[in-house]
């Protein structure tokens, strides 16, 4: 099947030809013969990026073309077609490749108009006269009021992503603009999904519409593997940066349901040294477009974003999108998952999810037909590994050309290197790019993830029996202390712990942090003065227990319960010590515990 057979015409097949597209794609082939026969109404469902912009643009300028033709060739100054887009990210995509395909048609003339700029210039160009309005609604609805927009000879209307326009208030608008258009009109509508406001256009403004469905109706895009993920709403920004890390080629949207949200988790990427940015509506136009560019040129890996923002975002190539707690209705789930895995490529949507939305999942599945897998997020080894074995492939894929510099170089280099063997010298490299990121998965927080039953265990739990029973090393005596990740419990605040607690400087060994408690390692002549000095100190009304590891053994459930919270609330000092005498001696060392334990003192877990 070609654009030929199709009938489409010679100049506008040698400009489709020249932006690389060979053959039509389904929905092209299923709409474009309809559009070029005998005028009609059409309701085209089919998964956003799948094309349909060619299929109703091709016949829409070869059928604005063939009306200049009859008329004379000369252009009345008077638009003959309308589209209508609900965002101006779309309207000038659209705009954008309808001046490509009509090339070739030098009496077609398009002219995008949308709020954002110059309005006086866009009355000037509207003056001079066009053949094609590509429009938002509000800015349309604007020109018409200020008589510089005819829609008098308007013959096609379309009404693009007509679901979006529809969720996000357009109603009205349309219905403004649909009056002023010459009853004997045809109306082209294409939308991802049908909801209930679709039919309702159709009942109210068309006229025995002809309906091509690709695909089923609300169905995805087969393209999509679909997978989620079930965890604690305290753990999904981890659970997050877990997913961005396993897919080092990542290219995509992150959806969020808030301005703040958006804005909050774009500024958590940012500082953790990810290529991210934030898109939403407290943005000013300027803001919007410098970072829609920067993610088209790929300096984004990761836009963050509102669905609102979202809408009309034409990217290609998206690898991944990723909702961050699924949306409220349906549609915007198949809206979102519809970014990626456009013109026929394959794309990832993940849902970061907590327990109580699994039904909602159950509901996207069934109207959606698409099946969405359940997945373990991956350990810290995996995701280490997928990231070494990325660069080593980037390093395969490297081609060499002639430098004259580097092979200028190249011996001293060799010189200054030649005593490193090749697999110490490949360690030394793979470190020196990934030291950061092997250490944040070695001493990283213990995501929570959820069972079939929903509850929720945490990822540490299964190398309890293994961290009890390790040996210390030489010299070093390793001990148990009853606070863990769960009391956000990490090496830099343990050894804070250890120094406030203890007097002068204990030399700390291999620290194994675990849900509700831990193991570290101490020099073997300082190890009982640690444990007398700890155990007497409390935190927030509850009693620090320190203990030898061997003496806890199988039992350590027994030994952290024997430590629980005593009824004294002197917090933080040790027993026994007077309040004056405590602050002579400079202490106070729970004030300072505050920014490791900031949960109020009502919910502490008591073991």
């Amino acid at each position: 099947m070609t654009f030929e057979s199709l009938g489409v015409s010679a100049p506008i097949c040698r400009a489709v030809a020249e932006k690389g597209y060979e053959q039509p794609m389904p929905v092209q082939e299923a709409v474009i013969p309809h559009l070029l026969g005998e005028p009609m109404d059409l309701i085209a469902l089919a998964q956003t990026g799948t094309g349909k912009t060619a299929a109703f643009g091709l016949p829409l300028l070869q059928n604005v073309a063939r009306s200049l033709e009859t008329e004379g060739g000369k252009p009345s100054g008077l638009a003959r077609a309308l589209v209508l887009c609900p965002t101006r990210e779309l309207c000038l995509q659209i705009a954008d490749d309808l001046t490509d395909y009509s090339k070739y048609l030098p009496s077609v003339r398009i002219l995008p108009v949308y709020g954002g700029s110059s309005i006086e210039a866009q009355i000037r160009t509207l003056r001079r006269g066009v053949e094609v309005i590509v429009a938002t609604p509000g800015r349309l609805i604007d020109l018409m009021e200020r008589g510089a927009a005819s829609l008098d000879e308007v013959h096609t209307v379309v009404l693009d992503e007509a679901d979006e326009m529809l969720t996000m208030g357009f109603s009205e608008s349309l219905q403004t603009i649909l009056s002023q258009v010459p009853e004997e009109r045809h109306l082209l509508l294409f939308s991802a999904t049908m909801p209930r406001e679709i039919s309702s256009i159709a009942a109210s403004y068309m006229h025995q519409p002809k309906e091509i469905i690709v695909g089923t109706k609300n169905q995805g895009n087969a393209n999509i593997k679909h997978y989620y993920y079930v965890v604690s709403a305290r753990h999904k920004y981890l659970a997050l940066k877990r997913i961005a890390d396993y897919y080092p080629d990542i290219y995509g949207i992150i959806f969020c349901r808030t301005r703040k949200e958006t804005q909050e988790i774009a500024d958590q990427l940012i500082r953790d040294g990810y290529n991210a940015d934030a898109l939403h509506g407290e943005l000013s136009q300027a803001q919007r477009d410098y970072v829609m560019q920067k993610f088209r040129i790929r300096n984004l890996q990761l836009l963050v974003a509102t669905d609102v923002a979202a809408r009309g975002l034409d990217v290609n190539d998206l690898t991944h999108v990723i909702h961050y707690g699924l949306p409220d209705d349906i549609e915007s789930y198949t809206h979102r998952s519809g970014r990626t895995a456009r013109a026929g490529k394959m794309g990832i949507s993940i849902a970061i999810c907590h327990s109580r939305e699994r039904g909602r999942l159950r509901d996207i599945e069934r109207i959606s037909h698409a099946t969405i897998e359940r997945r373990t997020l991956p350990t810290g080894a995996e995701i280490c590994g997928k990231q070494l074995f990325h660069l080593a492939e980037r390093i395969e894929r490297v081609e060499l050309t002639e430098d004259a510099t580097l092979e200028a170089l190249l011996p001293e280099l060799a010189r200054k290197l030649e005593w490193i063997d090749h697999e110490e010298l490949l360690k030394r490299v793979m470190l020196l790019e990934f030291r950061r990121m092997l250490d944040y998965y070695e001493q990283e927080e213990a995501i929570e993830e959820a069972d079939e039953r929903g509850r929720l265990q945490g990822d540490g739990e299964g190398k309890k029996r293994d961290k009890r029973n390790a040996v210390a090393e030489e010299g070093m005596k390793r001990l148990f202390i009853n606070f863990g990740k769960l009391d956000r419990m990490f090496p830099n605040k343990l050894i804070e712990l250890i120094n406030k607690c203890v007097p002068g400087r204990v030399k700390v060994g291999k620290i194994d942090l675990l849900p509700r408690f831990a193991f570290f390692e101490v020099d073997e002549h300082e190890a009982s003065e640690v444990i007398h000095s700890m155990s007497s100190y409390e935190v927030d009304g509850r009693r620090i227990v320190v203990d030898y590891a061997d003496k806890v053994g199988e039992g350590g459930g027994k030994r952290e319960r024997r430590g629980a919270p005593s009824k004294r609330r002197d917090y933080d000092k040790p027993a026994g010590r007077r309040d004056e005498d405590y602050g002579k001696r400079g202490g106070g060392y729970g004030k300072r515990s505050r920014s490791y334990d900031e949960g109020p003192r009502s919910k502490k877990k008591r073991w």
